[in-house]
C-alpha cells in the first residue's frame, strides 16, 4: 500500500470486530452482514497491507504482532469516529447510545473523508476534484452523502469560497484526526519489523529551532533514513490547531500553561533565558555592569505584540516605573534580527541561544546588562490523548537526548539567570 493511499475504514472496521470477538461468524452477527462478506473484507485488508493480521485456528481468529500493532491503532481511529457520530446524532436531537464497533455508512469511506478534509483545506471545488483526479460532481456527491447521514450543512458559499459553517468546523477537526492517524498504520506496521519510517511534522517555535531540533533531527537520520521531517514555523495558536487534529505531531518551543481541559500536555526539557544581543563592534559591546537606563536611548529589535517574551522584556521597564521603548522593528524572524543587528546599532532582546552560533563565533555580543525573571521553559507539547507514529516517537527521543548537550553549552556561554 502506497503512503497516498490510505487503509479502508470499512475493512478496518470488519477486522477490529473481528478481534474484538476471535471469529468472523461472531464479527458478521454483529455486522448483519454474511461471514463471507466479512472474512472477504480481512482478507482484502491483509493484502492491501501485505501483512498476515490473523492466526487462524479451529478455536478462533487470534491478532499476528502486526494484527496487534494495527488494532491498537484502530482503537484510536474508531474512537474519533465513534465521538464524531455521537455529536452529530445529539445535534439532530437523537441522543441514541453509540454501539461499540458500529459506526453509521456515511463515516465508513475513507475517500469521502478525504474529499471532505480537501475541500475544507482548498476551499474550492476544482481545486479538491484536481487533488484526487476527479470529477467536480464527485466531489459534490460525497459532500452531500456526508450532510445527509450526519444531517448537519457542513459547508456554506460565500464570495471568499466554499467555507466550513461551524459545526463543519468541528466535523472536520475528528475527520482530520482520524486520517491522521489512519495514514500511520503502514509505519506502525513497519515498526513490528524494526525499520522506523514515515514523515513527522513538528511544529517548530523559536526557541526550539537553533540548536535542539537540528541536532534531534541529524541524530534520527543518522539511526533511521527512513524517517522524513517536516517543519511548521507558524504561530503558536496556528500550531495548536494542527495540533490538535493530528497535522503536527508534537510542538518545541516556549512552554505555555495548559489547562486540564485543554487536551495538551507539556513536557519540561530546559530552560533559557533572554539576553540583549549587538553586533561585535557595537560601542556598548565592551561595557561592563550596564543598566537599563543606559539604554533608554536604543533602538530596538523586540518580539511581536502578543509574544510572551515581549512582557517579559517590558516587565523590566515597569519594575523601574518606566515606560517601556517602542519596538523599531518588530519580528520573530531570525534571519531579519541576525541581518539588521550586523549592519547597525540596534539592541535585540530575544533567548541567547537562538543566535548562539553567532554569539559562539563572535559575530555578535551580549550585552552586560542584569535582567530579572526572564526564564523560560522549553519542552515538547502534545495531544495528552495522542499516540504518536513510530517516526515521532524516534524524533521525540532524539530531542531529549540532544537537549542535555544543547544545555550545557548554553550554560557555559551564558551567565545564571539573576532571577529573584
Amino acid at each position: 500500500m502506497s503512503h497516498s493511499e490510505l487503509p479502508n475504514l470499512s475493512q478496518l472496521r470488519a477486522f477490529r470486530l473481528v478481534a474484538d470477538t476471535g471469529s468472523a461468524t461472531r464479527a458478521a452477527a454483529t455486522l448483519f452482514r454474511a461471514q463471507s462478506a466479512v472474512t472477504r473484507s480481512v482478507q482484502e485488508l491483509e493484502s492491501a497491507l501485505g501483512e498476515p493480521l490473523f492466526v487462524r485456528s479451529p478455536s478462533g481468529m487470534l491478532p499476528t504482532p502486526v494484527g496487534r500493532a494495527v488494532l491498537k491503532r484502530c482503537e484510536r481511529i474508531f474512537a474519533e469516529l465513534e465521538e464524531l457520530a455521537q455529536w452529530c446524532s445529539t445535534r439532530q436531537g437523537r441522543r441514541r447510545p453509540a454501539t461499540d464497533g458500529i459506526l453509521p455508512a456515511y463515516l465508513l469511506n475513507t475517500r469521502r473523508l478525504q474529499l471532505f478534509a480537501a475541500l475544507a483545506r482548498h476551499r474550492h471545488m476544482p481545486s479538491a476534484a484536481r487533488t484526487f483526479g476527479i470529477s467536480q460532481p464527485a466531489v459534490s456527491t460525497a459532500i452531500r452523502v456526508l450532510e445527509s447521514g450526519s444531517g448537519l450543512t457542513l459547508f456554506h458559499r460565500s464570495p471568499r469560497g466554499i467555507l466550513l459553517t461551524t459545526e463543519g468546523e468541528t466535523f472536520v477537526l475528528r475527520v482530520r484526526r482520524a486520517l491522521n492517524e489512519l495514514k500511520h498504520i503502514p509505519d506502525d506496521i513497519a515498526a513490528t519489523h524494526g525499520q522506523i519510517q514515515g514523515t513527522v511534522t513538528v511544529g517548530a517555535l523559536p526557541l526550539g529551532r537553533t540548536l535542539i531540533l537540528p541536532r534531534a533531527i541529524t541524530r534520527t537520520i543518522r539511526e533511521h533514513p527512513g524517517v522524513r521531517t517536516v517543519t511548521n514555523e507558524s504561530a503558536y495558536d496556528a500550531l495548536v490547531a494542527d495540533l490538535r487534529a493530528g497535522d503536527v505531531d508534537f510542538i518545541l518551543g516556549a512552554l505555555r500553561d495548559n489547562d486540564a481541559a485543554s487536551g495538551l500536555k507539556n513536557e519540561r526539557l530546559m530552560s533559557s533565558q533572554m539576553a540583549l544581543l549587538v553586533r561585535r563592534d557595537h560601542p556598548l559591546a565592551q561595557a561592563r555592569d550596564l543598566n537599563l537606563m543606559d539604554l533608554r536611548n536604543a533602538r530596538w529589535i523586540l518580539p511581536r505584540s502578543n509574544a510572551p517574551a515581549l512582557a517579559l522584556f517590558e516587565a523590566q521597564f515597569k519594575r523601574m516605573k518606566v515606560k517601556p521603548p517602542v519596538p523599531t522593528v518588530e519580528t520573530a524572524d531570525l534571519a531579519v534580527i541576525r541581518g539588521i543587528l550586523f549592519e547597525t546599532d540596534m539592541i535585540a532582546a530575544l533567548s541567547a541561544h537562538q543566535l548562539h552560533h553567532e554569539i559562539q563565533s563572535g559575530q555578535l555580543a551580549v550585552l552586560d546588562v542584569k535582567l530579572l525573571n526572564t526564564r523560560r521553559e522549553i519542552g515538547l507539547t502534545m495531544r495528552a490523548a495522542g499516540a504518536p507514529s513510530p517516526a515521532a516517537r524516534a524524533l521525540i527521543d532524539a530531542i531529549r537526548l540532544s537537549v542535555a548537550d544543547v544545555a550545557r553549552e548554553v550554560n557555559n556561554r551564558v551567565p545564571p539567570d539573576q532571577s529573584i
